[in-house]
C-alpha cells in the first residue's frame, strides 16, 4: 500500500513524516526529489534550457546549477510559466516516486500535481490557521503578510481535508503519534 502525506504550509508534514521515519519507514519527499532531479536530470535541463533559455543553469566547478534568479524573473513574467515548469518537472517525480518502490511519500502539491493518483491512501496533516501562520514564521524569518500570500497560493485546507481518507490534528495537544499508529493499523487491515 502506497500512503501521501499532504497539507499546507506549516501544517507539520515534515514533522509527521519524521515521526514516521522513527517507526522504521522511508518517506518520499517530493520537493526534495524535484530539486534532486532538477539537478541530476540531463533531460530536465534540456527542456527546461529550452523553455527558458541557457542562462537558467550556470556551470559551478563542472556542475550545472539552477539559477533561481533566472528562474524567479520566468515565473513573474507569467502565471502559466509555473505550470510550464510544473509540466516538465511532475512527471519525471512522479516516475522516480514509482522507481523508489517506497509506501510512504510527502507531496506539499499532493493534489495539485496529481500525484495523489500514484497513493492508495491520502493523509492529510492539518493545524489551525494562527498556528499554520506562526510555525512558518518562526520557521523562514517572515513576514505574516508572506506567510498569508503563500498559504493563499495553495490549496485550501477544508479542501484538503475532504478529499483526504485521513486526517492528522497537528495543533500541539492532539497525540500524533496515536492518530498516526490508528492510521497505519486501518491502512495495515484495508490490505
Amino acid at each position: 500500500m502506497k500512503i501521501g502525506i499532504a497539507g499546507g504550509i506549516g501544517s507539520g508534514k515534515s514533522y509527521v513524516c519524521q515521526r514516521i521515519r522513527q517507526q522504521g519507514f522511508e518517506v518520499y519527499d517530493c520537493d526534495d526529489a524535484a530539486k534532486r532531479l532538477i539537478r541530476t536530470s540531463l533531460e530536465i535541463r534540456q527542456q527546461l534550457t529550452a523553455l527558458i533559455g541557457p542562462e537558467v543553469y550556470t556551470d559551478v566547478e563542472g556542475e550545472a546549477v539552477l539559477n533561481k534568479a533566472v528562474v524567479a524573473k520566468f515565473l513573474l513574467t507569467s502565471e502559466s510559466n509555473a505550470q510550464a515548469i510544473d509540466r516538465i518537472v511532475h512527471p519525471a517525480v512522479f516516475k522516480d516516486f514509482i522507481e523508489s518502490g517506497l509506501q510512504w511519500m510527502e507531496s506539499a502539491l499532493m493534489f495539485e500535481s496529481g500525484i495523489y493518483r500514484l497513493v492508495d491512501k491520502v493523509v492529510a496533516v492539518v493545524a489551525p490557521k494562527e498556528i499554520r501562520i506562526r510555525r512558518v514564521m518562526e520557521r523562514d524569518h517572515i513576514s505574516r503578510e508572506k506567510v498569508l500570500e503563500w498559504m493563499n497560493r495553495q490549496m485550501d485546507q477544508k479542501e484538503i481535508i475532504h478529499r483526504a481518507d485521513y486526517v492528522i490534528i497537528n495543533d500541539g495537544e492532539t497525540d500524533i503519534d496515536q492518530q498516526l499508529e490508528n492510521i497505519i493499523r486501518q491502512c495495515n487491515r484495508s490490505f
